[in-house]
């Protein structure tokens, strides 16, 4: 089986055997060596570690002290972590559209989706690239909005130059399968001294000093151990980043003329990670979306399908008041990808035979 992912974290073995030896192994500075590098990659002033990406979304949301009633946009083809931040905070949940090139906020659907009640606009960076921030910037200035972004999969992702993450408030995940991993853990990024002192007060049960509460806080942190087991990532980013983008340029040569496969894009100014390389099974394709992934499965190469549903079509959003008016249909550009997309494995540890067996398999079983 040529996996979907593979989780190599056999450098940082030093670092985790001295925290271990230490025998400090919560919050201290190992974590802040992490946020000192991360800070480096995300092109911000601050880095704060939590311990997973979900927390990171909800403590952004927190540190501005949205009242009830105040709306965050975000988008509605998404893993469902930034649906539970919202909600999670307390937030009402306004969706717009996707555009069908980026799998991300159309800022046209952003636009219309604004009322006088909405505070934060929240894009959410997918697969690795991120949205359109040169439009969704201005407009959310225009309208004195907040801007957090769900970068969790768009860790070294940059928009003309300008990294993911550095746009308003930036939120990363560090899970197990992400291109930066700690197995879990969060990052929130920013620019703003007083906002990061807020987080880190938050994330330590509102304490400034031991038994100092300021605030009625929670327990956000991340761990020493968790945080060496990421620092050597980022020192090598940037080869681990090349080795994915050489890996999708190598796919999308291969694939490219298959009957039915939309094919992902690196649109102009952007900087795409390619946490997955996702595709779009159209409906004139010779095997449905689904009988495309048994297929494989069948034949042992990985893949996945982010996501098979729009985020809030399950039972347990229907009628929560904080996600008011939400219906399917109004949201067809989101609906039709999540019925067409599948991953394919882009992973830095592809063998160029691999990629060869990837792309003669898909083709042979799309009839090429």
């Amino acid at each position: 089986m040529i996996p979907i992912t593979v989780v190599d974290v056999r450098d940082a073995e030093d670092l985790v055997v001295e925290v271990l030896r230490s025998g400090a192994i919560a919050q201290g500075p190992m974590v802040k060596r992490f946020e000192d590098a991360f800070a480096s990659v995300s092109g911000t002033k601050h880095a704060i570690a939590v311990n997973n990406g979900t927390t990171a979304l909800v403590a952004a949301i927190q540190a501005l002290d949205l009242q009830p009633g105040d709306e965050v946009i975000t988008s509605p083809f998404t893993f469902v972590a930034t649906l539970n931040a919202i909600l999670e905070a307390g937030a009402t949940v306004r969706f717009a559209d996707i555009r069908r090139d980026d799998f991300a906020l159309d800022p046209d659907a952003v636009a219309a989706a604004i009322t006088d009640r909405t505070k934060v606009l929240m894009p959410v960076h997918l697969y690795g690239q991120t949205a359109d921030m040169g439009k969704l910037t201005p407009l959310a200035a225009e309208h004195g909005l907040k801007i957090i972004e769900d970068s969790a999969q768009a860790v070294g992702a940059s928009f003309q130059g300008k990294p993911s993450g550095s746009f308003g408030i930036g939120c990363f995940s560090l899970y197990a399968t992400k291109n930066v991993t700690t197995a879990e853990g969060g990052v929130i990024t920013t620019d703003d001294d007083k906002l990061a002192d807020s987080l880190r007060v938050l994330r330590n049960q509102g304490m400034r000093a031991r038994y100092q509460y300021e605030v009625a806080g929670h327990n956000y942190r991340m761990t020493d151990l968790h945080a060496a087991v990421g620092i050597p990532q980022l020192e090598k980013l940037d080869q681990l980043t090349a080795a994915r983008q050489a890996n999708a340029k190598r796919l999308t040569e291969g694939l490219a003329g298959t009957p039915g496969l939309d094919l992902p894009q690196v649109l102009p100014g952007r900087e795409h990670v390619w946490h997955q390389y996702t595709v779009l099974v159209g409906p004139h394709a010779f095997l449905s979306r689904d009988e495309l992934a048994a297929a494989l499965t069948e034949r042992g190469i990985g893949n996945g399908i982010y996501y098979p549903k729009i985020v809030f079509d399950y039972d347990c959003y229907r009628d929560n008041p904080l996600i008011p008016g939400a219906k399917v249909e109004d949201f067809p550009v989101a609906a039709s990808v999540a019925a067409q997309a599948l991953s394919l494995p882009v992973h830095p540890h592809l063998s160029e035979s691999d990629l060869d067996t990837i792309i003669e398999t898909v083709r042979e079983v799309l009839g090429a």
